[in-house]
C-alpha cells in the first residue's frame, strides 16, 4: 500500500461527503429527517478530512489532535445514522426513548474525546511515513457498542419496516443502505489498523479507504433518482460557482492592467450567468415539483372517482332491480282490474286505472333506462351479431306503434323498401334504437306527420325519422346525447321521459360501429334522427363484429315497451 494513494482516496471521500452534507442541509432545512442525514454526512466529513490532515502532519503533536477529532466525528455517525433511519421509517415517536438513550451514550463518550482514554496516542508508521491512533480502554467500548450495537439495530429495523415502504421509499433505502454499509464496513478495517500494523490489516485499509471513497456517490445517485435532494438545482449552483471562483482566483493574479480588465469582464459575465442560469433551474425544478404534486393528487381523485362510480353502479344495480319487480306486479294487476277480472269496472275508475297504468309504465321504462346504462358503462352487456332485415324489422315497429299515432291523429307513413341488403347487427339492440326514434317522434310532436325510412348509402344503411314535432335549437341539439338532458320542447310536452334513451342510442349506434346523428332547422321546425348500421358484407370483409361472444348474453330491457291503448 503506498501511502499517496491512501491519502488521495482519504481526501477524495473528505471531499464528497464535506460538500454533500453541506448541501443537503442547505437545500432542506426545514425537513428534520435531512437535517439529520446532512449532520450524518458532515460527520463522516469530519472523520475522514481529519484522518487526511492527520496523515499529512509531521509533528506528533498535531497528529495526535487530528486523531482525536477524526475519532470525534467518527463517534456521533451512529447516532445520527440510527436517528436518520427512525426518521425515514416513520417510527421516530415509537422509538424516542431508545433515540434518547443513544444521544445520551454518544454524547458521555463525546466528553472523552479529546482525551487519553479514548485516543491514548498516536504511533509513526515508518513504511508510510505517517502517524496512526493508538486507541484507549474506552475506544474498544464505543466500537463494540455504538458501531456494533447502535448501526446493528438501525440495519434491523431497516429490514423489518422495509416491506412496509413504499416503492419510492425502497429503492431509496437500498441505494442509501449499500452506501451507509461500504461506509461504514469501510472504516472498521481503519479501526482493525489501529490494534495490529501488519501488511494484511494494511491492504485491508486501503480497501476499507475505497469503500468510503464511494459512499456518497451512492447517496448522491439515490438523491438525483429519488428526489431525496433536489440535485439539479445544486448542480447548476455548483457548476456556476466553480465557474465564478476559477474567473475570480484568475482576476485576482492578473499581471497587467489590461488582463485584469479582461478577466474582469469575464468574472462579470459568468456571474450574471450563473445567477441567470441558477433562477432558470429553480423556476423549471419548482414547476416540475408543482407538476408531480397535480399529477398525484389528479390520481387520487381518479382513483376516489373510480371508487364511487362503482359504488353508484352497484346502488343504481340494486336499487332499479328491487323496484321493477313490485312495479310489475301494480302493472299486472292494474291491467286485470282493467280487464274486469276483479269484477266490473265503471268508466270514470277505468279512467283512473288508465292513468296509473300509464304511470307504472313510465316507472319501468325509467328503470329499464337506469339498467341498461348501468349495464352498458360497466362493459356486462355482450351483443350478438347476426345478419339482420332492418326493412322486415322497420315494419313491424311501424305496425306496432301506428296506434299511438293515430290516437293523436299524426301521419305515421312508411314505405317499406325491396332488395336491401341485410345489416349485421344485434337485433334486440338495433330494435331498441328504431323503437326509441319512431316512439320519441310520435310523444314530441303534436300536429302534422312522422315519417319512417330506411335506404341504402354506400356500405351502410340507413334508417331515419323525420317528424314535423317541437324541433330543437342549437344549443339542445349539441346536448341532445348527454345522460339525463331533455330538450324543452320534451319536457314541456311529455314529463315522464327520463333523458336516458339517446344517450344508450348512441352507446349502441357506436357498439356497431355506427353512427347516430339528430337534426333540427330550428324551434317548431321539426327534427330528423339518423342511425347507420354497416352492412353484412361490409362488415365481414372489414372484420366489423364478428368476434364471437364468450360469455352468457345480459338481457337488455326496451327503453320503451309501446303500450296498447285501451280505447273508450
Amino acid at each position: 500500500m503506498t501511502p499517496d494513494l491512501y491519502i488521495r482516496l482519504t481526501f477524495l471521500a473528505g471531499a464528497s461527503f464535506t460538500a454533500f452534507g453541506i448541501l443537503v442541509y442547505i437545500k432542506n432545512r426545514r425537513d428534520l429527517s435531512v437535517k439529520i442525514f446532512g449532520l450524518l454526512a458532515v460527520s463522516f466529513a469530519v472523520w475522514i478530512f481529519s484522518w487526511f490532515v492527520a496523515m499529512l502532519t509531521k509533528t506528533e503533536g498535531s497528529a495526535l489532535f487530528w486523531s482525536r477529532m477524526l475519532n470525534f466525528g467518527a463517534t456521533w455517525i451512529p447516532a445520527f445514522f440510527l436517528h436518520w433511519v427512525i426518521l425515514l421509517l416513520g417510527l421516530d415517536k415509537k422509538l424516542k426513548k431508545s433515540l434518547i438513550a443513544v444521544y445520551t451514550f454518544i454524547g458521555g463518550i463525546s466528553l472523552f474525546g479529546f482525551s487519553s482514554l479514548y485516543i491514548e496516542n498516536v504511533r509513526k508508521i515508518e513504511e508510510l511515513n505517517i502517524y496512526w491512533p493508538v486507541p484507549g480502554p474506552l475506544f474498544i467500548w464505543f466500537i463494540m457498542l455504538g458501531y456494533g450495537v447502535v448501526v446493528s439495530y438501525a440495519f434491523y429495523e431497516i429490514i423489518r419496516n422495509f416491506k412496509n415502504l413504499n416503492k419510492e421509499n425502497k429503492i431509496q433505502v437500498v441505494y442509501l443502505a449499500i452506501g451507509s454499509f461500504l461506509g461504514f464496513g469501510g472504516g472498521a478495517t481503519n479501526f482493525l489498523f489501529m490494534y495490529s500494523t501488519s501488511k494484511t490489516t494494511l491492504a485491508i485499509a486501503l480497501v476499507g479507504m475505497f469503500a468510503v471513497a464511494i459512499t456518497p456517490y451512492f447517496f448522491t445517485y439515490a438523491a438525483v433518482k429519488y428526489r431525496f435532494m433536489n440535485f439539479k438545482t445544486i448542480g447548476a449552483e455548483i457548476f456556476g460557482g466553480v465557474i465564478v471562483l476559477v474567473l475570480l482566483i484568475k482576476t485576482l493574479g492578473s499581471k497587467s492592467t489590461n488582463e485584469t480588465i479582461l478577466n474582469s469582464v469575464l468574472l462579470l459575465t459568468a456571474t450574471i450567468f450563473a445567477v441567470l442560469l441558477m433562477k432558470s433551474v429553480n423556476r423549471e425544478v419548482k414547476q416540475k415539483e408543482e407538476l408531480q404534486k397535480i399529477t398525484k393528487e389528479l390520481a387520487a381523485a381518479n382513483e376516489e372517482l373510480k371508487r364511487v362510480d362503482a359504488a353508484k353502479s352497484e346502488f343504481v344495480s340494486i336499487v332499479s332491480h328491487q323496484l321493477r319487480t313490485p312495479l310489475t306486479a301494480v302493472k299486472g294487476y292494474i291491467s286485470m282490474m282493467q280487464e274486469g277480472t276483479y269484477g266490473k269496472m265503471e268508466e270514470n275508475q277505468l279512467g283512473v286505472l288508465e292513468k296509473v297504468f300509464q304511470s307504472s309504465e313510465r316507472l319501468i321504462a325509467f328503470i329499464n333506462d337506469l339498467l341498461n346504462l348501468n349495464r352498458i358503462e360497466e362493459g356486462r352487456i355482450i351483443y350478438s351479431f347476426s345478419s339482420v332485415d332492418l326493412a322486415q324489422m322497420a315494419d313491424d315497429i311501424v305496425f306496432d306503434l301506428k296506434t299511438l299515432a293515430d290516437l293523436k291523429k299524426l301521419s305515421l307513413t312508411w314505405l317499406k323498401p325491396h332488395g336491401l341488403p341485410k345489416a349485421w347487427a344485434d337485433p334486440d339492440k338495433v330494435r331498441q334504437v328504431m323503437i326509441n326514434f319512431i316512439d320519441n317522434s310520435i310523444k314530441y310532436t303534436a300536429e302534422g306527420s312522422v315519417n319512417v325510412t330506411l335506404k341504402l348509402e354506400g356500405d351502410y344503411i340507413i334508417f331515419q325519422v323525420k317528424d314535423t314535432g317541437v324541433g330543437m335549437n342549437p344549443e339542445e341539439k349539441s346536448n341532445l346525447f348527454k345522460k339525463f338532458v331533455r330538450g324543452e320542447g320534451g319536457r314541456t310536452m311529455h314529463t315522464g321521459g327520463t333523458g336516458l334513451g339517446l344517450y344508450v342510442a348512441k352507446l349502441m349506434a357506436e357498439a356497431h360501429k355506427g353512427e347516430i346523428m339528430g337534426e333540427s332547422e330550428g324551434k317548431g321546425k321539426g327534427s330528423t334522427f339518423t342511425i347507420k348500421i354497416p352492412t353484412e358484407d361490409f362488415a365481414k370483409k372489414n372484420n366489423i363484429n364478428q368476434q364471437e361472444s364468450k360469455q352468457a348474453q345480459t338481457p337488455v330491457q326496451p327503453t320503451q315497451s309501446p303500450p296498447t291503448p285501451q280505447v273508450k
